[in-house]
């Protein structure tokens, strides 16, 4: 630790208590316990990945803007940047994102990497690779493209770009719908026939599994896992259930912490809690009014201020304080977010570093640790680590 502080969750802003899923929600509650926040490395630019390796002492982290990944000590927070990574394309929102190891890492020690590639046009969309690492040369070798979602578009947003393994074993990626506009039922993220808007799901080589949902369907891609979302940008899997938690995005307001279902049509844009930019009016029906979407498990609505939602986490540490929630980034009001979780019902709790003034990109909690280790998203960021008294 190169320095800590110590911040009070008496008294700090509740933010997002016009969230809700259903409608008896109850708006969050304040606690009074201390939280211990510690600096483990600072001067990241724009982090936007942590992932723990299995077998290894150090998280893997990615910088967007720079495409550089690298190696840190959780505890010393020495740094160690890794050749060998993929070129990205860092327009807009674009850069190197995401990163998971494999889930025999000790034996197969492949990361898996998303990032915005373009084409030769100049067209750009969310490709997913992987590359062995060779901890002796501190590089990334054998590197292979596995996946390039379809179709490449002439912009530089909406990546979505999240991948986890789930229980399974199989890997899960996220697409972005890359902000197209044309609301309806003709919007890409309700069009099968390509890959933009939806979670896909891959072998760990990269192949399509037999039993994926659309397999059978000539008339869709068929890596698609579900469909139906905006700019998905944080996923997880419940470490008791085996679900696949993810967040994402709306309009304005409207986002959404959601439980992906296979072959589930998640509703963007035909049914959504949010508005249009810059209106009252909204897009589509609402989710609870249809029956052939999947409701999110919660959501902000239009006009209650939203939460912008970044990486995700649920708890896996000893603190009974914490143990069992859901902890998620939040980009735009520039907090952590916590809620308890009870089967598909949450409930927002006191938020934590409400405080500090910095958008929240990543937070992982290691099976090692009793620690939360978060990625601030700025020019100069810090990685933290977070401790319940």
């Amino acid at each position: 630790m190169h320095r800590r502080q110590y911040l009070s969750a008496a008294g700090v802003s509740i933010v997002g208590l016009a969230g809700c899923s259903g409608s008896d929600s109850e708006p969050p509650v304040e606690a009074t316990d201390d939280v211990s926040v510690g600096t483990v490395i600072d001067g990241l630019s724009h982090p936007w990945a942590l992932a723990v390796l299995p077998d290894d002492f150090r998280f893997v982290v990615t910088e967007r803007d720079m495409g550089r990944l690298s190696l840190i000590d959780r505890e010393d927070g020495s740094r160690t940047q890794l050749s060998g990574v993929p070129d990205v394309d860092s327009a807009g929102q674009g850069g190197l994102l995401d990163v998971a190891p494999h889930p025999e890492f000790s034996t197969e020690p492949w990361l898996y990497l998303t990032y915005s590639a373009a084409n030769d046009d100049g067209e750009t969309t969310t490709q997913l690779s992987r590359g062995r690492l060779n901890r002796e040369d501190n590089a990334i070798v054998d590197l292979e493209v596995l996946h390039r979602a379809e179709p490449f578009v002439d912009r530089s947003n909406h990546y979505g770009s999240r991948v986890t393994f789930g229980p399974d074993r199989m890997l899960y990626m996220t697409v972005g719908d890359r902000q197209f506009k044309d609301f309806g039922p003709d919007h890409v993220s309700q069009d099968l026939t390509n890959d933009l808007g939806t979670v896909l799901r891959f072998e760990p080589d990269g192949s399509i599994p037999e039993d994926n949902p659309f397999v059978d369907d000539s008339e869709a891609r068929d890596g698609i896992y579900s469909y139906g979302l905006r700019n998905t940008q944080g996923l997880t899997v419940h470490p008791e259930t085996g679900d696949l938690w993810a967040s994402d995005h709306g309009e304005r307001d409207g986002d959404e912490l959601v439980i992906i279902e296979e072959g589930g049509n998640h509703g963007w844009p035909i049914a959504h809690y949010g508005c249009r930019y810059g209106t009252n009016t909204g897009v589509g029906d609402r989710p609870d009014e249809r029956d052939d979407v999947v409701d999110p498990v919660y959501y902000w609505e239009c006009g209650s201020g939203g939460f912008p939602p970044a990486g995700m986490t649920f708890y896996q540490g000893s603190h009974t304080a914490w143990q069992g929630d859901l902890f998620v980034g939040n980009l735009a009001g520039a907090y952590l977010g916590r809620f308890r979780v009870e089967g598909r019902q949450l409930e927002e709790i006191e938020p934590l570093l409400a405080d500090e003034d910095w958008r929240i990109r990543d937070v992982v909690s290691p099976p090692d640790s009793d620690a939360l280790f978060v990625a601030v998203d700025a020019d100069a960021a810090p990685i933290l680590r977070l401790e319940a008294p």
